[in-house]
């Protein structure tokens, strides 16, 4: 086979482990394939589900084997650095710009030619239990090597090199699986179906045996006291940084934990090495209060004594018979503690079949917290977060599954905002808002169905955004409707309608948005947030045959220019933004019940015959030429969120067609 083959084999096999969560998360893991004179693995930071050819590193195999003859200081760390620097020396001149896994000289102790090491739930399940050493022999008879707890590093490659030579001198054949204690396993094949093979037998096995599974099915809870504390945690965790993302968790099992401190036990330590790089080396439990007020006294008392004792802030804090709360500093951050979390909780159980759980020894646990290639690989897979506009912030668009809406959605998606897409119209915002994701990123927008003039809907958008995302910076009230008409024409059913979408809804969405600003604002004084309404020219001057709409724009500045006042105190920036006519989207454009089709229905343009002859009339009133676009409007949402003084404002947006006096 050439190295070309083995390459292409070796993606295929990453990309098929990788992508799967069952044996994969926080793009942990790491892959290689060899010949005689080379070793290539995956480089250290890289996802398996997305690596190519490329993020391979090329390794020399006589280099890693003249490891073996050299003398390293007995020192953890000092030896940690030497070994990193011959592992760097041995790579090819070509791959200088790459660092390897740390766990190189383990998958070159195999003889394979494909080596796949993950760290599977259910393979720690058995890993991380009190009698993980005797089920592994009872089940796998011969065939799996066990390694008990060991520093990694040059440290277990040793202790692992002594094992598979005893194997081979016991047995007469090589290891092609390896169980390493609270850590994972590795697998070799000189074939692809070979690794399949090895891995369906590891898994079966364990299966056979387990007696209990976690119960991830929905599990109710207090939605308005989770909501209350997630902003919190936000800004306590938050710190002196710039950005923080909390995501709540919740199924039966979390539930179950989480009743008191006795039943949180089995997830009071570290199982294994990811836990602590992504989740630290311990969780934070919260006792519940009887209040919100005293809740929040036993939060605040309890992060400071966490980080008095650590020296940083907790990724995890489960509140008693509530939930788990997961931070980062972004949503990528945020994601991979719950992702690692919930591995936890599933370890966790899967120990009861084998004794119970077995965490990590506190010098192990020290030795990782400290361990240079570890803090490395976590800064390379947490890395590319960038430092956009409005990086981090927490915004909700109503209105945003079409229109003007989804163009401020994109906009603001592009400057690093996570998005909640909340529209009536659930099936089209859900879409947009996969869209956006696979745009810029998991997670990074999520749909909301609301009707924005019921309060019902608003509170839960509100809740919903809040655990996903931990709190709320920008709430941008963008839903609205247009019925043009005359006095005669006008009906009053329609008439209430647009008010109600096109004011009430201004309020609605206010007073429940600005419940989680308020409480960020209590736990950071010092923080912005922003209430912006998508207004409209027609809120700067009366509009002929239009006065229900242009009634309700005029009433939403005078809400925006009342609610500024009330809000300023919790540093609550309220302003509208007034755009002149999109004649690009569907409010003027659509052939059926559009603007420009409304317009000539009702006469509104004095001897227009066509569209064209409408679409004309309104082009030559704006003095540079265009109707408005999504980027103009994206600009002044940017301007109202960076500037911080300046609020109860109407900013025109119209081109010069209406200039404040």
């Amino acid at each position: 086979m050439s190295n070309n083959e083995a390459l292409r084999q070796i993606v295929e096999i990453s990309n098929k482990y990788g992508a799967d969560p069952e044996y994969v998360l926080a793009g942990g893991g790491n892959t290689s394939c060899k010949d005689d004179k080379y070793l290539y693995i995956k480089g250290s930071g890289t996802s398996l589900a997305a690596i190519t050819q490329e993020g391979f590193v090329k390794m020399s195999r006589a280099a890693l084997a003249g490891l073996w003859s050299k003398d390293y200081s007995s020192n953890d760390e000092e030896r940690e650095k030497q070994v990193l620097a011959d592992l760097m020396d041995a790579r090819e001149k070509t791959e200088y710009s790459k660092r390897p896994s740390v766990e190189v000289l383990l998958h070159d102790l195999f003889p394979q030619k494909f080596v796949v090491h993950t760290h599977p739930a259910l393979v720690n399940g058995i890993a991380c239990s009190l009698d993980g050493e005797a089920a592994v022999k009872e089940l796998f008879n011969d065939r799996a090597v066990w390694v008990e707890e060991i520093k990694p590093g040059y440290v277990l490659a040793a202790a692992v090199k002594k094992k598979l030579e005893v194997y081979l001198a016991k047995t007469g054949r090589q290891a092609d699986i390896l169980i390493l204690q609270n850590h994972g396993v590795f697998v070799a094949a000189d074939t692809a179906s070979g690794i399949d093979e090895a891995y369906a037998c590891l898994m079966n096995l364990i299966k056979s045996k387990i007696n209990e599974t976690p119960d991830f099915s929905p599990a109710e809870f207090d939605r308005e006291k989770a909501a209350a504390i997630a902003p919190a945690i936000r800004m306590l965790l938050m710190g002196d940084g710039a950005t923080s993302v909390v995501t709540f968790i919740t199924n039966k099992t979390v539930n179950r934990l989480i009743q008191d401190k006795e039943s949180f036990s089995p997830l009071s330590q570290p199982f294994t090495p990811d836990h602590i790089v992504y989740c630290r080396h311990e969780f934070l439990f919260v006792p519940s209060a009887h209040s919100i007020e005293e809740q929040y006294n036993v939060l605040s008392c309890a992060i400071e004594d966490y980080k008095a004792r650590n020296g940083f802030m907790p990724k995890v804090v489960a509140v008693e018979k509530l939930g788990v709360f997961a931070w980062g500093q972004t949503k990528s951050e945020a994601d991979i503690a719950k992702e690692l979390l919930l591995d936890a909780v599933k370890i966790s159980v899967y120990t009861k079949s084998f004794g119970g759980p077995k965490f990590m020894s506190k010098e192990l646990v020290s030795f990782i917290c400290g361990w240079e290639v570890e803090n490395y690989r976590k800064k390379i897979s947490l890395s590319g977060q960038g430092n956009k506009r409005l990086n981090e912030k927490i915004a909700i668009i109503t209105g945003s599954a079409q229109g003007f809406g989804k163009g401020i959605a994109e906009e603001m998606a592009a400057e690093g905002a996570s998005i909640v897409v909340a529209d009536i119209n659930f099936e089209l915002a859900s879409e947009n808002a996969k869209a956006l994701c696979e745009k810029f990123g998991r997670g990074r927008a999520m749909a909301v169905k609301v009707n924005v003039g019921e309060e019902e809907d608003v509170n839960n958008m509100v809740i919903d955004t809040i655990l996903e995302y931990g709190g709320l910076d920008v709430f941008v009230s963008n839903a609205g409707i247009l019925r043009a008409g005359g006095l005669e024409e006008m009906d009053l059913k329609t008439f209430e309608l647009m008010t109600r979408i096109n004011y009430t809804a201004y309020f609605i969405g206010t007073k429940y948005a600005s419940r989680p600003m308020k409480i960020q604002s209590r736990f950071n004084s010092k923080y912005y947030m922003d209430i912006i309404q998508i207004n409209s020219k027609s809120g700067l001057s009366g509009s002929n045959k239009n006065f229900a709409y242009a009634g309700g724009k005029f009433g939403g500045i005078g809400l925006t220019q009342s609610f500024a006042m009330e809000l300023v105190e919790y540093r609550i920036k309220v302003n509208s933004i007034c755009p002149g006519n999109f004649f690009d989207g569907p409010l003027w454009s659509d052939p059926e019940n559009g603007l420009f089709v409304q317009y000539l229905r009702t006469g509104k343009v004095p001897g227009a015959k066509s569209i064209e002859d409408v679409k004309k009339f309104y082009e030559a009133k704006v003095p540079l030429g265009r109707g408005c676009e999504v980027k103009d409007v994206a600009r002044a949402i940017f301007y109202i969120i960076e500037q911080e003084y300046e609020t109860g404002q109407a900013v025109p947006v119209t081109g010069g067609q209406n200039m404040l006096k």
